[in-house]
């Protein structure tokens, strides 16, 4: 039997399960950790049994398409799981995977406890995953704090445990030579540009971003751009449109420096956000898509991007599907650019959403929950 078994999926799954490993190594240096890795989880002292990136996929119809390959995973998954009988089991976000991993496991007779570490969007859609939830967890651990109330009708037990990138962005230390190594001229003012973490992601939303910063660039003289690397992977995608290519490591100076982002939405918009960085967040996704989502699926929010969700108003402005086009990408963007009124409205909007998160060391508060909670 070993100890713990975690389970990440995705970029942002990776990042939290990388924090969660070091704040378990500290508190219990001697737990034996096996998993589904990502590359920042397998820098730790962990064994990998699987790595995240077989399970990645994006998109309905990228969904539907992968469907045999990850049923096919879905159950090596699940034996390696049996077999090694962990103790406890932390599945890391991916519902649509982890909450039939979960409740396939308690049907195979797996007895350890099961901990579902970031709670999956059922206030937004999905509701019907609540009751299946709370038969088949013994925890929820949730980053954002209006999320227990979704499970107050229930027996299971919730705890918000505060969210791991708000000590991150506040104990990064400013590269002093930033602007030197990337040929940034420090003069002048720096357009962001955040395309994602994913090839699919990359393709739909960078050529958009691209235009309107180029578009931008011609009529701004004291502007300059700067595109964000999620992976290297991605480099040389990238590198063709001719601009700064920010390596991952150096991402969060060029939030800090950065006078406008344009961002492909997901964890990165809470980053910006926590930089106070005005940003305008969009996702492009296929007509397909739009469709599925909201006439079968049925969302159909007031915002989507988590900023604005926390907040209950718009602070960064917001593009998706047929909304995204790059007339109203420009539109955004020069106003956040120009307008310093909008600008201090955004940045009030983003210092109040981190007020909200509050200061706990979420990692830590996640792993004594894990190890010691009952």
């Amino acid at each position: 039997m070993s100890d713990l078994f975690i389970l990440a999926a995705e970029p942002s799954a990776d990042l939290h399960g990388a924090h969660l490993i070091d704040a378990l190594h500290s508190l219990a240096p001697h737990q034996s950790i096996a998993g589904v890795l990502g590359p920042r989880m397998r820098e730790k002292n962990v064994q990998c049994c699987y790595q995240m990136e077989e399970l990645q996929v994006m998109g309905f119809t990228d969904v539907i398409a992968a469907l045999p390959r990850l049923f096919r995973l879905f159950r090596q998954i699940r034996q390696t799981i049996l077999e090694l009988n962990p103790r406890t089991v932390v599945c890391i976000d991916y519902p649509g995977f982890n909450i039939r991993l979960e409740q396939s496991l308690r049907k195979k007779g797996y007895r350890g406890r099961l901990i579902h570490y970031i709670c999956p969007t059922v206030w937004a859609w999905g509701k019907k995953r609540i009751p299946v939830m709370a038969k088949n967890l013994d925890l929820l651990l949730t980053l954002f704090p209006f999320e227990k109330d979704c499970f107050a009708y229930t027996s299971l037990p919730v705890q918000y445990v505060g969210h791991p990138l708000v000590k991150k962005t506040d104990q990064h230390l400013p590269n002093a030579h930033f602007h030197e190594r990337y040929h940034l001229n420090p003069t002048k003012k720096i357009l962001a540009l955040f395309p994602g973490s994913r090839q699919t992601e990359i393709e739909r939303n960078f050529p958009l971003q691209i235009a309107a910063a180029k578009e931008m660039l011609a009529k701004t003289p004291d502007q300059q751009i700067a595109v964000s690397l999620s992976h290297p992977q991605f480099r040389a995608h990238l590198a063709r449109c001719g601009f700064p290519i920010i390596e991952p490591e150096h991402n969060y100076d060029l939030m800090r420096h950065a006078h406008l982002a344009l961002a492909t939405s997901g964890t990165v918009t809470l980053e910006l956000a926590l930089f106070q960085t005005p940003t305008v967040a969009q996702f492009a996704i296929r007509p397909f898509d739009v469709f599925l989502a909201q006439k079968i699926f049925r969302i159909n929010l007031p915002h989507y991007v988590i900023v604005n969700i926390l907040m209950r108003k718009t602070v960064f402005p917001e593009l998706f599907g047929p909304h995204l086009t790059l007339e109203s990408l420009l539109h955004s963007a020069k106003i956040l650019w120009n307008d310093e009124h909008a600008r201090q409205i955004c940045k009030e909007g983003c210092h109040q959403m981190k007020e909200l998160l509050g200061n706990t060391d979420a990692s830590h508060e996640a792993a004594r929950a894990i190890l010691y909670r009952s």
